[in-house]
């Protein structure tokens, strides 16, 4: 009996799941995306956790809640109560038409205090009796730039300041980025009080600052709208209660926001909070656009109370025999250290040195090979006139075919003019071009225009970025003396290099640690185990000495305490990324402002090749970056006093607006190395003028023989991966035979690199204003 054939009952394909009997710890920790499991008691009958009853369970919760609770109240003793520690809390607008008293006082009604003393800018100190605590509010003014990075770097919390009707511009952008770049404590933002806000259009008001400001701050859940008594409230309680965030580069760090400064017989007084670490008399101080000082004595400074008999202030802390001193480098000593850097003679003798072979004498006539010129069949003389032989030696013919460019270049231009002149004129100048070139006479003040803007910067980037390091050897200066500090490498990555030879004068006055990492650890040991010390939250006033008499006037002051060394000035490398909104090009050893830690600084640094992971390699030499790009990490290297832990920098570029300068990169200090070596390079070229097979004569490389016989040992390269030497000169025009490992293409290019250490200019203290006559004279040398 024949079975009756069945169709499937569908056509849908089934594919077995897939099961993995193995999963990965990684695809398991994917998957779990953060959470912890809790385990179950029922998972371990044996355990404690299942032994334990729900009274049990509970006394567990509440221990561990009062654990926690224990470490906030130790972590915000500092501020408990009235008499304590203020909470410093920098007031920043970001646009002109808003008021930081206006919103200082939307925050003080909040708790109905009184408002007739707080100032437009500067501090102003608010008791909160609700949250048993006190606020010390620092108003800055709008586009002081400097101020606002001083006050963010001593408050607690930052108030950013909206407005609902304009926005903000360029350089609040700018700000920003760089408080960004600069690290930020706990971040509140706000809406100025305005009249003329619609009830219906401020909650879209409130969602577009809100996206703009995670921009920049992602932790920001809202924006308090100082219209409203609740939002004033809340935005009052975000300041008044918790634990501020930390500053990561300010652990270990002590400093003093000022309240009063008094100067009397150079000493200046400044009365304030101790805040960060403890204070130390034997450490330095650093007060921004002034420089560092030593402290001779700290006293108590207890706040006056009504009603209670005063307190006489004590001496809390004096500068003992292990005190800091301010000297910050060493005084060379010529008769000792005597230098290896070529003199202005030896220079001047370099060019008219002996080869290191005899020099080849001229060509006699007759021995130079004639050039055959080879006719096609069929062809005739006149015919045959217009090829073109590649061979052709560079004798007489450089001349014919420099007139012929030049021509051409006149030609081109000749065609270019008569395309901008008036169509009435094109028949006259048509006529007139076949017996004369067409020319305009340019006034000095144009053709200096044009010159300048064919020379910018922004060229010559594009140039460098298409032809890295290459030049043109000159012709009317011999190469010897043109590259006599170069020299040349076998590999750039493993050929020695002694990182103390030639070195400049300013390496005698700077600072070497022999350990880097070891000094930081014992330092900060030191200063953890160092007795006689004032705690954070006491009241003083330090007694600094050396300071100008101007800074009494300047509201308000900051004192940074620096740790032992940090006055040393040593070769500082930092990793730096350009800023995505600044387009200007930035050269090496152009002049810009330093911002590291409490530190201002003019630089001129110069960009080096970060070695991936941040090492050294095998002769720890780096190559020279004639300018910083986008988007690739580099490391700058300055003259500056020492600074310990991962500090974030700034590079700021000034303007004619000296409040408003541009954010041209930001980065982290990497190390003081010393030994580290900035190679730059430079690369010269040749055409291979005859190829035969492995071996091929070169020219426009050299242009004497001179030269060919003193750069014969360096070896050679191509383009496209040839490696090779110097086998001969030949004739008198620079010419020479090499020979490579492998044939050489007729279209490649032969190069040959050459190095020299590079070193930064010395670095000056950044103070408002112009840079003063020596640091002028600095940055142009």
């Amino acid at each position: 009996m024949v079975e009756a054939h069945h169709h499937r009952p569908t056509l849908k394909q089934q594919n077995k799941p897939f099961k993995s009997k193995h999963a990965t710890k990684s695809s398991l920790k994917e998957a779990a995306k953060g959470r912890v499991p809790r385990q179950s008691p029922k998972a371990n009958p044996g355990s404690k956790i299942a032994a334990q009853t729900r009274l049990n369970r509970r006394n567990n919760a509440k221990q561990v809640q009062t654990l926690k609770r224990n470490a906030l109240v130790s972590a915000t003793r500092l501020f408990n109560g009235t008499d304590g520690a203020p909470r410093i809390v920098a007031i920043i607008p970001l646009t002109e038409d808003v008021s930081t008293r206006s919103a200082v006082t939307s925050l003080a009604e909040a708790l109905d205090v009184a408002t007739d003393d707080c100032p437009d800018h500067g501090l102003w100190k608010m008791k909160a009796e609700r949250f048993k605590t006190s606020l010390q509010f620092l108003s800055v003014p709008y586009k002081h730039v400097y101020a606002a990075l001083d006050a963010c770097k001593v408050a607690d919390y930052v108030v950013f300041v909206l407005s609902s009707t304009v926005e903000v511009d360029t350089w609040g952008d700018t700000l920003l980025r760089t408080l960004q770049a600069q690290g930020l404590p706990e971040v509140v933002t706000v809406l100025a009080p305005t009249d003329d806000l619609d009830a219906k259009a401020r909650t879209g008001v409130l969602k577009s600052l809100l996206s703009f400001i995670q921009y920049f701050v992602p932790s920001q859940a809202r924006v308090f709208d100082m219209h409203t008594a609740a939002d004033r409230l809340n935005a009052l309680r975000a300041l008044a209660e918790g634990k501020p965030a930390d500053v990561r580069w300010r652990e270990g760090r002590a400093w003093v926001l000022g309240e009063s400064a008094e100067w009397e017989d150079g000493t200046l007084k400044v009365t304030g909070v101790v805040r960060g670490a403890p204070l130390s008399a034997n450490r330095l101080i650093h007060i921004p656009n002034y420089g560092d000082f030593q402290i001779s004595k700290i006293m108590s400074a207890p706040v006056p109370k009504p009603g209670k008999m005063e307190v006489e202030p004590a001496v809390l802390c004096e500068p003992g025999d292990d005190a800091d001193s301010l000297v910050s480098s060493n005084d060379p000593d010529d008769m000792a250290n005597e230098q290896t850097w070529p003199t202005e003679e030896e220079m001047q003798g370099a060019g008219a040195a002996a080869p290191a072979e005899p020099a080849l004498p001229d060509a006699k006539q007759g021995t130079t090979p004639k050039v055959v010129r080879r006719i096609p069949k069929g062809m005739s003389e006149y015919q045959a006139a217009w090829i073109v032989d590649e061979d052709e030696d560079d004798g007489d013919d450089d001349a014919k075919s420099g007139s012929e460019d030049e021509a051409m270049d006149e030609a081109e231009e000749e065609e270019e003019e008569m395309q901008d002149l008036p169509v009435e004129e094109d028949h006259e100048m048509e006529t007139d071009s076949r017996r004369s070139v067409a020319f305009q006479d340019l006034d000095n003040e144009e053709e200096a225009k044009q010159l300048e803007t064919w020379r910018s910067r922004k060229r010559e980037e594009e140039d460098d970025l298409i032809f890295p390091d290459e030049i043109d050897t000159p012709k009317d200066i011999p190469a010897q003396t043109r590259f006599q500090r170069f020299r040349g490498m076998r590999s750039f990555r493993t050929s020695p290099w002694d990182p103390y030879e030639n070195l400049p004068r300013d390496y005698a006055r700077i600072f070497q640690f022999e350990d880097f990492k070891r000094t930081e650890r014992g330092v900060r040991r030191r200063a953890d185990e160092e007795p006689g010390v004032v705690e954070p939250g006491t009241r003083v006033a330090v007694y600094v000495r050396g300071v100008p008499q101007e800074a009494a006037g300047a509201a308000p002051l900051v004192l940074f305490a620096l740790l032992q060394h940090e006055h040393k000035v040593s070769v500082l490398n930092f990793t730096v990324q350009r800023n995505t909104e600044y387009d200007g090009s930035v050269r090496s050893k152009d002049p810009l402002i330093l911002c590291v830690g409490p530190r201002r600084l003019r630089v001129n640094p110069v960009y080096s090749q970060h070695t991936r992971g941040g090492g050294k390699g095998a002769n720890n030499v780096h190559k020279f970056e004639r300018f910083l790009r986008h988007g690739v990490t580099s490391v700058a290297t300055t003259y500056g006093p020492v600074a310990f832990g991962k500090q974030p920098c700034v590079w700021l570029r000034e303007t004619d607006d000296p409040q408003a300068p541009h954010l041209v990169a930001t980065g982290t200090f990497l190390n003081p190395d010393t030994t580290r070596i900035v190679a730059k390079r430079v690369v010269l070229t040749g055409h291979p003028f005859k190829v035969h097979k492995k071996t091929a004569t070169v020219r426009y490389m050299f242009f004497n023989a001179d030269d060919v016989h003193y750069f014969k040992p360096i070896q050679l390269h191509t383009k496209h991966g040839r490696t090779g030497h110097i086998r001969e000169s030949l004739g008198t025009h620079g010419y020479l035979k090499a020979h490579f490992d492998g044939p050489i293409n007729q279209m490649d290019t032969v190069c040959m690199s050459l190095y020299k250490r590079v070193f930064p200019k010395w670095a000056q203290l950044w103070t408002e204003g112009p840079p003063l006559a020596s640091e002028s004279m600095a940055m142009e040398e």
